[in-house]
């Protein structure tokens, strides 16, 4: 019609839209992903080496006697000549570690349910929850010993107690945290709570559930660590407690080591996990759009 403005589909397709403020950025090409992982990685491979550094200069000066502080040399021998000793023990603990982690999951994202769908249970639940918390696990783990001997059973419920806690409370806050007007989106939709749950609760939560997660399965460590300490003959705990014994500080230092890289390579498959599971997050956004303000 005269005097009626029309843009042909031709034309929108050739003109993409802009919107002020947001530039667009294609897909990175494997260099540039490789050039953002060297540039995000490099700072703490530098304090890393720095801190091998001031150890190394430490045991070289002998500004603290060898038996206190043994050279990295030192620990690296223990590790090269005692592999398959150190290999069993750290499997043990590994194995503590990720059977704990893995229940405190699966009881802590229960719990969670629970409490967020009946207010009476988590008046009734969460002071339990904050009281069991504030315990310190080393004073209560001799008891589990005495009750369920000195088997795996011990290592792996004190590593569920340290876990559980960063799971519950961050599922909980995630499952609080859903926009409301999409639960009346939902209910006006006529969905059942059930459907509302997987498929806007659950999603929304799980940025906080990754959350906790990093902060439990490195506890986790720490707890199969401390069931070590108090009753064991197997386990990086056992190795510890052997080496400090027998002030072998070169193979206390190696435990140590190996302990650590444990809770690193746990945190790590699990932000691996919420990168696969969570590309959506805006966390995770990193070849959508960037802000030009």
């Amino acid at each position: 019609m005269p005097g009626e403005f029309t843009v042909s589909q031709s034309a929108l397709q050739a003109t993409p839209a802009k919107t002020a403020g947001v530039a667009d950025r294609s897909r990175p090409t494997l260099r540039q992903r490789t050039a953002e992982a060297a540039e995000k990685s490099w700072r703490p491979l530098v304090l890393l080496l720095v801190c091998f550094g001031a150890w190394w200069l430490i045991a070289a000066t002998e500004m603290v006697e060898a038996y206190l502080v043994p050279s990295p040399g030192a620990t690296l021998d223990v590790i090269l000549d005692k592999p398959d000793y150190l290999w069993q023990h750290t499997w043990v603990t590994t194995y503590e570690t990720l059977l704990g982690f893995l229940i405190a999951v699966g009881v802590g994202i229960l719990s969670a349910v629970v409490m967020v769908y009946s207010t009476t249970v988590e008046k009734t639940l969460y002071p339990i929850l904050l009281f069991a918390q504030v315990v310190p696990k080393i004073a209560i783990a001799p008891l589990f010993v005495v009750w369920l001997g000195f088997g795996i059973a011990p290592k792996i419920l004190i590593a569920v107690l340290i876990a559980f806690f960063p799971v519950v409370i961050s599922m909980v806050t995630g499952l609080k945290a859903v926009d409301p007007e999409m639960l009346q989106l939902s209910a006006t939709m006529g969905a059942r709570p059930w459907q509302t749950f997987l498929k806007i609760r659950f999603p929304a939560s799980l940025p906080h559930l990754f959350s906790g997660l990093k902060v439990a399965v490195t506890l986790a460590v720490t707890g199969a660590v401390v069931g070590e300490f108090v009753g064991a003959n197997e386990g990086l705990g056992y190795v510890i407690l052997q080496a400090n014994g027998n002030l072998d500080t070169p193979m206390l230092f190696a435990g140590l080591l190996v302990m650590s890289l444990i809770g690193v390579v746990l945190f790590v498959l699990v932000e691996i996990a919420e990168k696969l599971l969570l590309p959506w997050h805006a966390s995770r956004r990193d070849v959508a759009a960037t802000t030009s303000y």
